[in-house]
């Protein structure tokens, strides 16, 4: 019986926008990469993208914003685009990624039919100052229980190589773990000349280690998912990633960075004899 795989498309309906200062983040108008930059999508290129998902067989499409968390304004955007979004009926399941987030907000997310919130940990708590001084990382695992408690399923994880020890990454599995979340996104850290992190820290032997290990300590989550990075991370054995614990991909461009073409993913998954999964299974 061949492994199923999930496909998941993000887009980033608000780029480069963001004053907090996470080291490892070009969307940070604090160092100044070279980007491209802008405070709204248009509508009609939202559902756009979203048509693309669906033909390049995802079963998710999550909107992407800038900026610390939910303003009123950026929170009636997203609104706007995940409500366009369900009016084509494209049976896509519209997660957002927008930030901090109270209950408030997240349940007004909800009733224009988004179904899950991204709100990743990043690093253990432990290391967070290292890479972020403008926030907390109480305040994103308190954002990750109001998911909870809104009603919506919480996508959580973080990312690798960005100078973290290993107790770090333990440690920041065990949270991730705590918080029960229905998707797990693990990210390899792609650097940026502009970055003030230099190079990522972690080896592709590694790499698939923590996938491993994440499927260990998060034996309940519907997917662990290759997020960001991994193609510089795993180069000509990104498709590894399956033999190690992973269940799905984030297919087509990340936030700021160009991944491959979903045409050329979904070949090299049929000819590996995996199973795409046109639709979400999960209850």
């Amino acid at each position: 019986m061949s492994k199923k795989v999930y496909l998941c498309a993000i887009c980033n309906i608000e780029s480069g926008t963001c004053n907090e200062d996470c080291k490892f983040c070009t969307q940070s108008v604090k160092y100044k990469a070279d980007i491209k930059r802008y405070k709204k999508k248009l509508i009609d290129d939202i559902v756009y993208e979203a048509k693309k998902a669906k033909e390049n067989r995802a079963v998710g499409f999550c909107l992407v914003t800038a900026g610390k968390g939910l303003t009123d304004k950026r929170l009636e955007f997203v609104c706007k685009a995940a409500h366009a979004v369900k009016q084509e009926k494209l049976d896509l399941k519209i997660i957002a990624c927008n930030g901090t987030a109270s209950i408030e907000q997240l349940k007004e997310l909800k009733k224009v039919g988004v179904t899950n919130y991204n709100h990743n940990l990043e690093s253990s708590r432990e290391f967070y100052p290292e890479i972020c001084t403008t926030h907390t990382w109480d305040e994103r695992y308190q954002t990750c229980l109001n998911v909870k408690e809104s009603g919506l399923k919480l996508v959580s994880g973080g990312i690798f190589g960005m100078g973290e020890s290993n107790e770090d990454r333990i440690s920041m599995l065990k949270s991730i773990a705590s918080l029960e979340p229905m998707n797990v996104p693990l990210n390899f850290f792609h650097p940026n000349e502009a970055l003030p992190i230099v190079k990522n820290s972690i080896k592709k032997e590694e790499a698939f280690k923590w996938i491993n290990k994440a499927r260990q300590m998060i034996p309940n989550a519907h997917k662990i998912m290759i997020a960001g990075g991994r193609e510089v991370m795993f180069k000509d054995s990104q498709y590894e990633v399956f033999d190690h614990g992973a269940n799905a991909i984030v297919i087509g461009d990340y936030l700021t960075t160009t991944g491959k073409t979903a045409k050329d993913d979904i070949q090299e998954l049929i000819s590996r004899g995996l199973t795409i999964v046109d639709e979400c299974d999960a209850k």
